[in-house]
């Protein structure tokens, strides 16, 4: 079936590309032409057409780092750890359906039970399902009784990395996640600065997921198991918060910066939707500004970024990722245009997809038509319209803010 959409502008990306008066033309799932309406209008035949009067029409968005079985409610990790796979399985589906319905076309989840992301993933890949494209990590790679152990990938030693790795490979997972550092959320597991992992053993996780076809994302806050993952060469940094050790402080090196950026290691920031309450409450004054510094610095020495949310997390739910990249562009001061690349074909090609993230003849039809325009005022993307995941229309919820 094609499908047409037509809107005052089309937002093909990247760099704040315009088509004023502009129209994508859909056959299946399938982007056929993209360009101005006259141009594109008569190749349309017998199309269902959508308008979008006033509006804008742009790449759907992609969401590089959630949680799906965490319900971004207070006691979440109790839940989690009383349900069994079929409920699990529920609150995955819904969750992915919530961030679909807010203009999320394509989630990275990065720490299940046993794959059952991947499930969820199958079923939507077959048509079971309407959803977001997800990518997924199953359990993550982290010591005895480390962070994020109840997930499943606790490792001891090179053999069980082996295993492990070996292990998510048969379950089908897009990623390889492994939990370089501790982390705030575990009970009793190190603290966030320090390291899990030795620099050789991040070394032989990445040579045998690479060596799978498989992209690497390290969690790792303290520096020392940033530095570590740099130098074994993963894909993306996850939090990379630059924690001293002993919690003293911000301990930036400016060598290890500059070989993120020249290796090409991508840097999910992982901020919540309402980023604003989360510092006042959460982080404080003196660390908000200091998180500010570091990504600041980080810019400085040409580290890409990709935005996520941690959703699943307390408070960080999935239906308000617009909520999230609004800190890129008023805390940080970047362009509208410059995040709405970020979280578009920037992320689809720091994960790894070709056809997604941009509006093209040939890529698949993810995308979004919005009131307004956002390359103006990045609100907009809360006032969406119409929502397509691989050509399947969905009708999206009352708009967010």
């Amino acid at each position: 079936m094609q499908q047409l959409i037509t809107a005052d502008q089309v937002v093909p990306g990247p760099a704040g590309q315009r088509i004023p008066d502009g129209a994508v033309l859909v056959d299946g799932d399938t982007i056929t032409a993209v360009g101005p309406r006259a141009e594109v209008e008569p190749h349309a035949d017998n199309a269902r057409r959508h308008t979008a009067v006033g509006g804008t029409v742009l790449p759907g968005l992609v969401n590089a780092h959630v949680h799906l079985t965490w319900d971004a409610g207070f006691g979440m990790l109790e839940r989690y750890q009383a349900a069994d796979d079929a409920e699990l399985l529920l609150g995955i589906a819904g969750r992915a359906q919530q961030a679909l319905r807010a203009g999320v076309t394509t989630l990275r989840d990065l720490g299940d039970r046993d794959g059952l992301v991947l499930r969820v993933r199958d079923a939507i890949d077959r048509g079971d399902l309407v959803g977001p494209r997800l990518l997924g990590s199953g359990p993550p790679l982290t010591p005895l009784k480390g962070h994020c152990w109840f997930f499943g990938g606790e490792v001891s030693d090179t053999a069980e990395i082996r295993d492990r790795i070996r292990g998510n490979v048969a379950l089908g997972a897009d990623v390889i996640k492994v939990m370089a550092s501790g982390g705030e959320m575990t009970p009793e597991s190190p603290a966030t600065w320090q390291s899990q992992f030795s620099a050789e053993e991040l070394a032989l996780v990445v040579r045998e997921a690479h060596a799978a076809g498989l992209p690497v994302a390290a969690h790792a806050h303290g520096t020392e198991a940033i530095a570590a993952a740099a130098e074994a060469g993963v894909d993306t940094i996850e939090h990379c918060s630059w924690q001293g050790s002993d919690d003293s402080g911000p301990d930036l090196r400016d060598e290890v910066a500059r070989e993120i950026a020249v290796r090409g290691i991508v840097v999910c920031h992982a901020y919540p939707p309402d980023w604003r309450t989360f510092q006042r409450v959460v982080v404080g004054e003196q660390r908000s500004q200091a998180a500010l510094d570091r990504l600041h610095w980080m810019d400085k020495h040409g580290v890409r970024f990709v935005p996520g949310t941690d959703s699943g997390l307390p408070t960080s739910v999935f239906d308000n990722y617009v909520g999230a990249l609004s800190y890129y562009a008023d805390a940080v001061g970047w362009s509208p245009a410059h995040v709405i690349d970020m979280a578009t074909s920037g992320a689809a090609s720091a994960l790894g997809l070709d056809r997604v993230g941009l509006l093209a003849p040939g890529n698949t039809a993810d995308l979004l038509a919005v009131d307004g325009d956002p390359l103006a005022d990045l609100t907009a993307l809360h006032r969406q319209r119409l929502v397509l995941a691989r050509g399947r229309a969905v009708i999206p919820d009352v708009a967010v803010g």
